[in-house]
């Protein structure tokens, strides 16, 4: 009797065609059966969520070369670099590449033998830090789009630092972790609240903490601004695996902006954060 050949896959109705069920299944968004369960589909919904937004941008650059150059920061298992070059470089023509800079070296030698499995030759993945991939020869001078998702602490200052060097068209990121400026204002919390009243606003431990967080991407923002950046944050709705889920996308206008400097040098003042003007320089 002869055996029975194994059924076709059926995929899912909202898997995008073309897309590598391999890939997917290392992601754990679908099973060894290529099946999906109601987490699956909500971790799927986030993935093209956060596609919603970099996709365009990409698209943008395409239009003018072919050969789009992204680099990913804080890769991690690079999950954001393998969703992008599913979606959208594998498809390409032209010499477009995706590079992924993660600290791990376990990691980047995964993500190196998973892109040889799937075929994605315009993947690269460096053994680097964020901060010495800024002097690296391993990378291109020319980055068309800087990503960094949940790059912790002061990562994501790196990241800006990159973009800025490179002068990135776009920057896309999702901060995490930012404890430096929090533990500034821990430090001179004292000194602060003598002077006015504004320092109740970081008064209590957890106060200290979240208003840190947010006055550290404020401060971004005002940077990237500076540097002729666009700013645009929103959220990733229903990214539901973490509470850091503000997103800041930023677009090349133009030249240096003074009066977000201005601003920004006037809020380091005010909030007794002069000592961290090197991590946020403007032009």
């Amino acid at each position: 009797m002869p055996a029975r050949k194994p059924e076709p896959i059926q995929l899912m109705p909202e898997i995008r065609p073309g897309q590598s069920i391999e890939l997917l299944q290392e992601l754990h968004i679908l099973t060894r059966d290529a099946r999906m369960n109601q987490d699956s589909r909500r971790k799927l919904k986030q993935v093209y969520h956060l596609y919603q937004f970099i996709e365009p941008l990409l698209a943008e650059v395409h239009r003018e070369r072919t050969d789009i150059r992204l680099v990913d920061h804080g890769a991690g298992k690079s999950y954001l670099g393998f969703i992008l070059y599913d979606l959208f470089f594998k498809n390409l023509d032209g010499d477009a590449h995706i590079y992924g800079i993660e600290t791990r070296a376990d990691l980047v030698a995964r993500s190196e033998a998973l892109a040889a499995r799937l075929g994605f030759a315009g993947m690269s993945f460096l053994n680097l830090s964020v901060a010495e991939s800024i002097v690296s020869d391993l990378l291109p001078e020319r980055i068309d789009v800087v990503t960094a998702l949940h790059a912790c602490n002061t990562a994501t200052d790196d990241a800006i630092r990159f973009a800025l060097a490179k002068q990135a068209r776009f920057i896309v990121l999702v901060p995490c972790c930012q404890a430096e400026v929090a533990a500034t204002l821990r430090k001179n919390k004292g000194q602060a609240i003598r002077r006015e009243a504004l320092a109740e606003l970081w008064r209590h431990p957890i106060h200290t903490r979240e208003f840190g967080s947010h006055v550290t991407n404020v401060l971004r923002c005002l940077q990237l601004e500076a540097h002729g950046y666009q700013v645009n944050v929103t959220e990733l709705v229903g990214w539901e695996h973490s509470m850091k889920n503000e997103l800041i996308v930023a677009s090349r206008k133009g030249g240096p902006q003074r009066r977000s400097a201005e601003r920004l040098n006037e809020l380091l003042a005010m909030l007794g954060l002069e000592e961290l003007g090197g991590r946020f320089f403007t032009p």
